[in-house]
């Protein structure tokens, strides 16, 4: 269940909206979200061969506790938790991630990344877009479009049967700062709000036109659905007439391609075992068959990783981990096996099945934790948000794996080696996406809008 307090109510409530989607929250159906897309898309060009997957930790996970672990601070700064060897020589990661230890081989670490941002809002928007926000405190919906929105947009001729930009979350969780601002309702992303520990996958808006109510549901079960829809439709003829972007949205919804993607009881079960059977798990291995099918960006928020289920007492169901919300540590021990699975699981994946070039992980929240400990609860340990030092993984994309980039001070507070910026790492992805990110998009009132205004791709992760 959601935690509030006084002091953080955390990012966004993990009930904010029942039961609304990205596409309802802009006033489109799924038809009209085709059609708004499909005027400025000449038909027939091929997809990129590569992709992005942003595992996105909101709230703000800790360094200290996962890839910057300092054993030699103070017990006030160092916690409870003692870092442990890792394949790669030098690189340690936290004793809660035995997994991670057994592929450091495959990723990389960033641990000089910072910003000025230390609330949730503004730091969500500085590191979801690349940009600072308007206002510190960040607002409800981003100005500037993020990331995924800018990749939509960028390729918005490519139509591959599956959706271009994709949000797993849960069921009814707002996404605002996910959105496309200025780049158009078209590139909102697809949000795939479901409960991923239940045996079946139901995802939720997938929304048909008003003039098709009658006839079709217009909320629809991916797994069991699809087929009892299509032979509904090629019964009735009652697709004779309807509006060409109305075929398409029926046919993206009930094509075997998008079947085969969103389901995942045709998934080896061992392969779900291996990811975990919990929603961060099963988020990871779908959006591992989602970009394999095609599409170029999938964001997968990392918050309860058991919805329905009760947490355990002195934890959050995200990582905003505040005395006053939760017993850190405690909340780590609960968390970290979840994460060390999943992130493991797809890291190791991307590797076996061949796509280490194709697709590109990021793993990041919008800051990182405060290195020493606070009591806002007495007795209670947590550590507050911290915008000075982050760390961030990456996998994939072709990059050099294997590596600690940048350092911080010996309590993890600030960079003192190869200091960084979100722009940084987006550049990066942008690069290898082959998107120029100095390219100028159009703002609301009509002024060009460079992708990122700053920024250069992180020499040490860019192949040799």
């Amino acid at each position: 269940m959601t935690r509030r307090n006084a002091q953080c109510p955390g990012p966004v409530s993990r009930r904010s909206f029942l039961e609304v989607g990205s596409l309802a929250m802009a006033g489109l159906g799924l038809a009209d979200f085709l059609r708004v897309r499909a005027r400025a898309t000449p038909a027939g060009r091929q997809a990129p061969d590569t992709a992005v997957i942003l595992l996105w930790l909101g709230g703000g996970a800790p360094q200290t506790e996962t890839y910057d672990m300092k054993p030699g601070a103070p017990v006030e700064y160092r916690g409870e938790f003692k870092p442990v060897p890792t394949v790669v020589p030098g690189m340690d990661v936290c004793e809660l991630l035995p997994l991670h230890a057994k592929v450091a081989d495959r990723f990389s670490v960033i641990r000089s990344i910072s910003h000025p941002f230390i609330q949730h809002g503004g730091g969500a928007q500085q590191m979801l877009t690349g940009r600072p926000p308007v206002r510190p405190d960040g607002d409800a919906v981003n100005y500037f479009p993020a990331v995924g929105s800018v990749v939509s947009k960028m390729r918005e001729r490519v139509k591959v049967g599956v959706p271009n930009y994709v949000v797993c979350t849960d069921e009814g969780t707002m996404i605002n700062m996910h959105m496309g601002a200025y780049v158009g309702a078209a590139h909102t992303p697809f949000q795939i709000g479901a409960n991923f520990v239940t045996p079946e996958l139901t995802v939720q808006n997938l929304a048909l036109t008003r003039e098709m109510e009658t006839q079709l549901e217009d909320r629809i079960t991916l797994l069991r659905g699809f087929d009892e829809m299509r032979r509904e439709i090629d019964a009735s003829g009652d697709m004779v007439g309807m509006d060409a972007f109305n075929q398409l949205a029926i046919d993206m919804l009930t094509s075997d391609k998008s079947r085969k993607a969103f389901d995942l009881m045709k998934e080896d079960p061992r392969e779900r075992d291996r990811y975990g059977r919990h929603a961060w798990g099963q988020r990871a291995l779908l959006a591992r068959r989602l970009v394999e099918a095609g599409s170029s960006f999938v964001t997968v928020e990392m918050n309860h990783p058991t919805p329905g289920q009760t947490m355990p007492a002195d934890t959050i169901y995200n990582w905003d981990t505040h005395s006053v919300n939760a017993n850190h540590f405690t909340d780590c021990r609960w968390k970290m096996p979840y994460y060390d699975q999943a992130i493991s699981a797809l890291v190791e994946d991307l590797y076996l099945r061949g796509l280490d070039k194709k697709v590109m992980l990021v793993v990041t929240g919008e800051f990182g934790r405060t290195p020493q400990v606070e009591y806002g609860k007495p007795g209670r340990p947590g550590r507050g948000h911290h915008c000075a030092a982050m760390s961030v993984l990456v996998a994939g994309g072709g990059m050099r794996m294997g590596q600690i980039i940048g350092a911080t001070d010996s309590k993890a507070d600030h960079p003192v080696d190869r200091p960084l910026k979100p722009a940084d790492l987006w550049a990066t992805v942008y690069r290898f996406l082959g998107i120029d990110h100095e390219f100028n998009l159009t703002d609301n009132i009509g002024r060009p809008m460079p992708i990122l205004p700053g920024g250069e791709p992180i020499r040490e992760l860019l192949p040799a």
